[in-house]
């Protein structure tokens, strides 16, 4: 009888001590779990930060700080994109180089802060001319900006620039330096057509340049058209 007992209290300990275990083992699970958890979360969180720095980082890369236009190293990129689509789906391409008339003389007289704030205007006035999907408008360098417009013929790229050249003057900008008028004028030159297989990328660029240069020996606060076609 009383190895009975004893075999059947020696079987209760050892279900005990492996309840026991069990259960440790089990909160240990749990606490790990836990810690996985916890550490996935902030490993995700930590990963959405970095993407979110990144992405600031490359807006602020390709943004210009003065106008909150594209800068020169995004249109670059952009341009090289355009081009070599448009050569694909041979479909058309336009392009506007624009800069303030007398510029020079305009920072000379009101000083370079003034100056800020008129290529500023200009920005947004450009900003507002790229409605549709995929255009650009960025600043090129100095008073310089150019506006890419995918997928427009020669007259509606024309009717952008005309646009943007009446903006300008109606925001009314005092320019007591210029001989051209008493406000604010720009000089824009346009380039548009079907990009040819023959082409660089850059023609249509230097097309829109040429453009704008007649514009500017021809008296300014005016548009210029250049075509493909």
């Amino acid at each position: 009888m009383m190895a009975v007992v004893l075999l059947l209290w020696a079987g209760w300990r050892y279900s005990r001590r492996l309840k026991a275990e069990l259960a440790e083992q089990l909160r240990l699970r749990w606490e790990v779990s836990t810690i996985n958890e916890a550490l996935e979360e902030k490993v995700r969180l930590r990963t959405a930060e970095l993407e979110a720095v990144n992405q600031q980082l490359e807006i602020l890369s390709t943004t210009d700080g003065l106008t909150g236009l594209a800068n020169r190293r995004r249109f670059d990129r952009y341009w090289m994109d355009e081009w070599q689509r448009a050569l694909r789906q041979a479909s058309p391409l336009a392009v506007i180089m624009l800069d303030v008339d007398h510029f020079k003389a305009y920072n000379d007289h009101y000083g370079h802060p003034q100056g800020d704030e008129c290529l500023r205007r200009v920005g947004a006035v450009l900003q507002a001319a790229v409605r549709r999907a995929g255009e650009l408008a960025a600043r090129y360098g100095g008073e310089e900006f150019v506006v890419v417009l995918p997928g427009v013929t020669p007259q509606q790229a024309m009717d952008t620039a005309q646009g943007i050249l009446t903006a300008i003057r109606a925001a009314a900008l005092p320019h007591a330096s210029s001989p051209v008028a008493s406000v604010v004028t720009l000089s824009l030159g346009v380039a548009a057509g079907i990009p040819g297989a023959t082409d660089a990328r850059e023609h249509l660029l230097k097309m829109a340049d040429e453009a704008l240069y007649t514009a500017k020996n021809t008296g300014r606060n005016r548009v210029v058209l250049a075509s493909l076609d």
